[in-house]
């Protein structure tokens, strides 16, 4: 009986073991393992040199919180979260930087740079410049107020870039649902996702040429279903984007609190208040109502919503990664190693 227990809290303690193994990974499209705490060992300073970098950064811009997650964003939606959009054009590679989505628009690469900088002052060679905007877009979010999560690591740097890919594959501002629904599919995103990861706009700013065509446009579905209720706000970003006016002027994407990471972003979907064609389309197009049922959920939860933000991050930040002996860890983030 001694030896029968024995054996009975030796497979319990087992089974705990590879219970919590398992729950500390998160698998890419191939089955190969991002993991938590992948660099304990070879850089056990990562986390907090990049946390102090972002939060110097974000100190100093506090429009650069929004910019640290879009860029993972933009990265991970064009060819997967391999750090493709760090490139610059050189050699054969045609940079993403100079693809419509990115262009005069994308900004934080300065930030990247000066953690790789440090980082390769502490552990030369280890650290991917993926895992690097994977660790910032969490610290910029938390930064702002919002949730902090895992990021599983283990990333390594694409050999190539996609401008093709970026025009083809990013979101565009005035992006139907349909279309929106699609680009997510596309890698391997569902309805949730696009609403938990659309409330990211809840922080930044937007250029004039994104949101000039729905402030004018009077003949849209969502300006008549709408006309009585945002005329004043239509009114305030007509004075920041006059008609003949400069592309380049900036405006909040949520006027209530543009620097706050928060669920209000969802507040102003649903009385039309968002600055973008593809914001205010999840409740004006979604003519069966499922994902308004989201949006209704995360505005009057923001519990909820951070929850499911986190989950959708996770799972974005899985998209087609390079592990084991793809790709490489470049020493510059703007060039492949030579």
């Amino acid at each position: 009986m001694a030896f029968t227990g024995r054996v009975s809290i030796f497979i319990t303690v087992l089974v705990v073991l590879i219970f919590h193994g398992v729950r500390s990974l998160s698998y890419d499209d191939d089955g190969l393992p991002l993991v938590l705490g992948y660099y304990k060992q070879t850089c056990p300073l990562l986390e907090k040199i990049v946390l102090r970098q972002v939060q110097v950064a974000v100190f100093r811009d506090p429009r650069m919180a929004a910019s640290l997650l879009r860029l993972h964003f933009h990265d991970c939606f064009v060819t997967g979260c391999d750090a493709s959009v760090l490139l610059d054009s050189y050699g054969g590679i045609v940079s993403e930087k100079q693809a419509g989505p990115n262009i005069d628009s994308l900004r934080g690469f300065e930030v990247i740079d000066e953690i790789k900088y440090i980082l390769e002052e502490a552990c030369p060679y280890t650290v991917s410049c993926a895992d690097i905007l994977a660790l910032a877009a969490r610290d910029a979010v938390a930064s702002r107020g919002g949730p902090r999560w895992n990021v599983y690591l283990g990333r390594r740097d694409s050999l190539k870039a996609s401008f093709n890919g970026s025009n083809q594959y990013i979101p565009a501002p005035n992006s139907s649902l349909e279309t929106l629904i699609a680009n997510f599919r596309q890698q391997g995103l569902d309805i949730k996702d696009l609403v938990a990861l659309s409330g990211s706009h809840t922080m930044g700013e937007a250029r004039c040429l994104s949101f000039r065509q729905r402030v004018y446009d009077q003949n849209t579905e969502e300006h008549l279903y709408h006309r009585k209720r945002n005329t004043e706000f239509r009114r305030i970003l007509r004075s920041i984007c006059p008609k003949s006016g400069r592309d380049s002027e900036l405006a909040p994407l949520d006027l209530m609190t543009p620097a706050r990471f928060d669920n209000h972003y969802f507040h102003n979907i649903i009385r039309g208040e968002g600055l973008l064609i593809s914001d205010n389309v999840l409740v004006n197009e979604d003519f069966e109502g499922e994902i308004k049922k989201y949006v209704w959920t995360y505005a009057f939860n923001q519990e909820l919503f951070f929850a499911a933000f986190v989950d959708s991050m996770v799972k974005m930040g899985n998209i087609n990664v390079l592990t084991g002996e793809e790709g490489e860890i470049r020493r510059d983030c703007r060039f492949v190693n030579t």
